[in-house]
């Protein structure tokens, strides 16, 4: 069973900057592939960022590509999404996601993970 809890999001303006985390207890990070969802008001959950099971590979929408970065801490069983130059369409809730997937693969379709975290709010003002 894994256990994820998220943090560090808030309120900023626009073009600013936050770093949201997930914790992971259970097996150490490196042993599944974790991913990030966002939802905003009226809308479907949609797909963020994802990374591989021990880190290798990563993947992003192609909204945050070069905006977002994802990472891992494996000695803190904890992921990172660092989020830069935020837009107001941003704003959502974020979720994250952990699966025991293969090595090397990132997933970005909801369906493949097994666990989630709580949501961390992010509102970006304009």
């Amino acid at each position: 069973q894994v256990h994820l809890v998220e943090s560090g999001g808030g309120l900023v303006q626009a073009g600013g900057s936050l770093r949201l985390s997930c914790a992971a207890s259970g097996p150490p990070y490196s042993g599944y592939s974790m991913g990030w969802f966002r939802q905003a008001p009226g809308k479907e959950r949609e797909f963020v960022a994802a990374i591989s099971k021990g880190g290798t590979n990563t993947h992003y929408a192609i909204f945050v590509e070069g905006r977002f970065t994802l990472a891992g801490d494996d000695a803190s069983n904890t992921a990172y999404l660092q989020m830069n130059s935020l837009k107001p369409e941003d704003t959502a809730v974020y979720y994250c996601a952990a699966t025991y997937g293969l090595y090397g693969a990132t997933y970005t379709d909801s369906h493949h993970y097994d666990y989630w975290g709580q949501g961390t709010q992010v509102t970006v003002s304009s």
